[in-house]
């Protein structure tokens, strides 16, 4: 798939030099660097394609992604609106709008954009993650398991949705079920402090006091002075008699 990308590129950049100053190139082109994860680079030609011919959907949508992933919330958020007008009721302006407004903390208009997602293009890993994830800040832990589940078998194996599941299982009281899919989150992505501090947590009320510790040590190396893993770590060192 890369060297489907790759060679996107090469001919893009051919074109480009061809026919210097085309919306429709370099929009392409900032696609495919999307795609490539050369956020930097997309973004450049997205804004010289936004200049040539402004008010393009595709354009502002694309933007409004590469923004997200820079991010760059506000910035993104104004081009995906743009965007929603000019072309309503497209599933993945609405699912990527969606992740950004979780960013900005807007998780009721998150979730209103990730059901219309999910009405006009159903069973896609991407949106049901992002609303499993919503619905469990917003408390809802049942919804939130069930838009898991199903990202989980449409997409196996991926970190974001295994961590974010053993939290909402925790919250269910299935620690077990938590605890194996945080490890299974450790394993594909290893080092990850919110992984670990979770993981901790879910030792603790397993009484695994040991183990729970060398987890919230290494979160607390990873990223110093988290509230939640220096709590839990105080909680465990007493349940240790560490005073």
């Amino acid at each position: 798939m890369l060297d489907d990308y790759r060679g996107a590129l090469e001919d893009l950049d051919k074109a480009d030099v061809i026919q210097p100053n085309n919306a429709f190139t370099l929009g392409t082109r900032g696609d495919v660097k999307r795609m490539l994860h050369d956020y930097q680079g997309a973004l450049e030609d997205l804004d010289k394609a936004d200049v040539l011919e402004p008010n393009n959907a595709f354009t502002l949508t694309i933007r409004g992604y590469v923004k997200r992933m820079l991010d760059h919330y506000r910035g993104a958020l104004e081009d995906l609106d743009k965007a929603d007008v000019l072309e309503p009721n497209n599933a993945f302006t609405l699912r990527t709008r969606a992740d950004v407004k979780r960013m900005l903390h807007d998780y009721q208009g998150a979730l209103e954009d990730l059901d219309k997602a999910n009405v006009l293009k159903p069973n896609n890993a991407f949106t049901l993650r992002i609303r499993g994830i919503v619905k469990r800040i917003l408390d809802a832990y049942r919804g939130a398991l069930e838009d898991l589940d199903k990202a989980d078998v449409l997409e196996p194996n991926n970190a974001f949705t295994l961590r974010n599941r053993g939290i909402v299982k925790k919250m269910l009281d299935d620690y077990r079920g938590a605890l194996e899919d945080l490890d299974k989150a450790d394993v594909l992505e290893p080092n990850n402090a919110f992984t670990l501090r979770n993981r901790g947590n879910v030792k603790r009320m397993l009484h695994a006091y040991q183990g729970a510790l060398e987890d919230l040590d290494k979160a607390d190396v990873l990223e110093p002075n988290n509230a939640f893993t220096l709590m839990t770590h105080g909680n465990v060192k007493r349940m240790l008699h560490d005073y």
